[in-house]
């Protein structure tokens, strides 16, 4: 009776962490908390923790939501970030009959090649203008670079990946990269 006792708490717990559903890492203002589970997923998909803090450990999802928050209400039109979240959901579990965020990285991956391969890229620019005639960008490419730029833009990464000199003297354009310990410097 006693080891019943015991191992009832274990088992269930065991029972329960099997059927427990993915969750964001943080409570959503914007997303609602299936799209911002898919937020999470996706940042640490392309972003995951290495030898440098990943997307997740530097805050890119909350951000991201709190950003679009700040943009103002929520409209659901299509081309929105809610019918492209909608649309990635969808491709997951059509191809692996899962929710994105209940992934595993493999799968997250084949579907980001997929996404890569058939959106659009971003045109060269010159002094912020695109060269050419810039084709649509769909959300995969759109949210991509979103999860950069706020990865690239957080305060960790800025002063503990990259170099970071917060009052800068004369500026030099051409320097070896490995006069600055091989790494890129932080805007």
């Amino acid at each position: 009776m006693t080891g019943g006792a015991l191992a009832a708490p274990a088992m269930l717990a065991i029972l329960q962490s099997c059927q427990e559903e993915a969750k964001a890492s943080f409570e959503p203002t914007y997303f609602t908390p299936a799209e911002a589970a898919f937020v999470t997923a996706y940042v640490d998909t392309l972003l995951p923790r290495t030898e440098t803090p990943g997307g997740l450990d530097v805050g890119v999802d909350r951000f991201i939501d709190k950003v679009m928050a700040a943009a103002g209400p929520r409209v659901d039109t299509p081309g929105d970030f809610g019918s492209g979240i909608r649309a990635m959901e969808e491709e997951a579990s059509k191809l692996h009959g899962r929710a994105f965020a209940e992934l595993d990285l493999a799968q997250r991956g084949e579907l980001f090649a997929a996404a890569e391969e058939r959106s659009a890229r971003y045109n060269p620019q010159v002094w912020g203008t695109a060269v050419g005639e810039q084709p649509p960008i769909d959300f995969y490419r759109s949210f991509k670079s979103m999860v950069l730029w706020a990865y690239l833009s957080s305060e960790t990464i800025a002063t503990e990946v990259l170099n970071y000199d917060p009052v800068p003297g004369e500026y030099n354009g051409d320097i070896p990269l490995s006069s600055v310990n091989g790494r890129a410097w932080s805007l």
